[in-house]
């Protein structure tokens, strides 16, 4: 007799996945939204509030401070409590935050509520992406964390839409887009509602007949699509911590992953509409390149959704990587426009390409009682890079410009593609 976990990964993908995808992934590009919305804010904000560049890093990296604690006490928490409640109270905490950060009248304001915007989105990225893992067909897994990780582009897309027509239409244009992040707020009551329970994390409880019903319902749902494959036999890993011997080689190398991308992906985003901005290009001219340079990230969304199942995990997630590296220096060395907005958009397809396939391979590296654990604390060690990485950005332009700057991006893609090859392939598996 099949266990329910078995039952859930032998199933096709059925109305049921999708509703579950979509009410996630909407939360998700929320998210998305609300990151991307700081880097137009603080090209708005240097110039109306004359902030220094010093200022103006640290209101791009507070938030990230927020999101390291966040996502280390998120993942710990979604082990304790539950994914989907701490899902819901995230987006809370994060769409109130961000409603407020609209009505401040001060650096110092804004950036306390940074932080705690950062807190929720932080808690809610890892915890998101396990909960999506947890109940997909494992034959399509991978690809469906990656499609839930293609909504991010839709909300940077929306924060780019935002920043070219709202933040620089008015001189308030940056209130109002903040005031748009009460959305997360009302979303919050949608997921808590609508979005079951893991149910390897119901069983871990005892909470046997709460989760047989959660399976009967995944069961008796209209089937969209048959995935369904022969399954994979392979040892479950065992451990009780993430430096347990059986788990600790993919952890430090998950760490170093999380860190290099993030210190490359938020050191360059954040400041892209800013160093447009610093090499004479107008307010809406600069947001209108980083809308088009943003508008390439679905692509790269749907090639590895594609390639991850095809490929697999560990080299789909080094390939973008390498793609992301050789990307990064080559807009390092544009200097025309229409050199600037290829070399952007090939950033931008081959970085959040790499981004989907990070997200779906990581809750796969450890067994479900330390799963949440082992996505948060990856994704916590790499918060510390995306605050390290906007505060280097404007010594390191005094110092070699922006090629050396984007050498220094380049590096750590690589670094990370290092990394990314030592991971164990875990395509089609069952998780343990």
């Amino acid at each position: 007799m099949l266990t329910r976990n078995q039952r859930l990964d032998e199933l096709p993908v059925t109305k049921k996945h999708a509703k579950i995808l979509g009410a996630s992934g909407i939360g998700w590009a929320l998210d998305a939204m609300d990151v991307g919305l700081i880097s137009f804010i603080m090209a708005a904000l240097a110039t109306q509030w004359g902030l220094t560049k010093t200022e103006t890093s640290w209101l791009g990296s507070v938030g990230f401070v927020g999101m390291a604690v966040g996502a280390s006490l998120g993942g710990l928490l979604a082990d304790k409590i539950g994914r989907r409640q701490v899902f819901a109270a995230t987006l809370l905490i994060y769409g109130i935050a961000t409603g407020a950060s609209a009505l401040a009248g001060s650096l110092a304001v804004l950036m306390i509520l940074r932080f705690f915007v950062g807190l929720g989105l932080g808690a809610e990225l890892p915890v998101a992406s396990t909960l999506i893992s947890e109940f997909s067909p494992r034959s399509v897994r991978g690809r469906m964390v990656v499609i839930l990780e293609a909504f991010w582009a839709v909300g940077w897309i929306l924060a780019a839409l935002i920043g070219t027509f709202i933040v620089a239409g008015s001189h308030n244009g940056w209130r109002w887009a903040l005031a748009l992040g009460c959305v997360p707020a009302l979303y919050a009551l949608v997921v808590r509602m609508s979005v079951p329970e893991s149910v390897r994390f119901l069983e871990s409880k005892g909470r046997h007949d709460a989760a047989e019903k959660i399976v009967n319902d995944f069961e008796s749902s209209p089937m969209l699509f048959d995935t369904r494959s022969r399954p994979v036999p392979r040892p479950g890993v065992e451990a009780d911590s993430i430096w347990a011997p059986t788990v600790r080689r993919r952890t430090a190398a998950l760490w170093a992953i999380w860190f290099f991308v993030n210190f490359s992906y938020y050191g360059a985003f954040i400041w892209i509409p800013s160093l447009l901005a610093a090499q004479g290009f107008s307010l809406v001219r600069s947001f209108t390149f980083t809308l088009i340079i943003t508008l390439a990230q679905l692509p790269g969304y749907a090639a590895a959704a594609y390639l991850i199942e095809r490929w697999g995990r560990r080299a789909t997630l080094a390939s973008f990587l390498i793609g992301s590296a050789i990307s990064a220096g080559l807009y390092g060395l544009s200097t025309a426009e229409w050199q600037i907005i290829a070399a952007g958009c090939l950033l931008s397809f081959f970085n959040l390409g790499a981004w989907g396939a990070l997200y779906a391979i990581g809750p796969e590296l450890f067994p479900t009682n330390i799963r949440g654990q082992g996505t948060g604390s990856a994704a916590g060690f790499g918060r510390i890079a995306s605050i390290i990485a906007p505060l280097i950005v404007p010594p390191v332009l005094a110092f070699a410009g922006t090629t050396g700057l984007f050498a220094i991006f380049a590096t750590a893609f690589g670094c990370a593609a290092i990394a990314a090859f030592t991971l164990p392939e875990l395509k089609a598996e069952a998780l343990s």
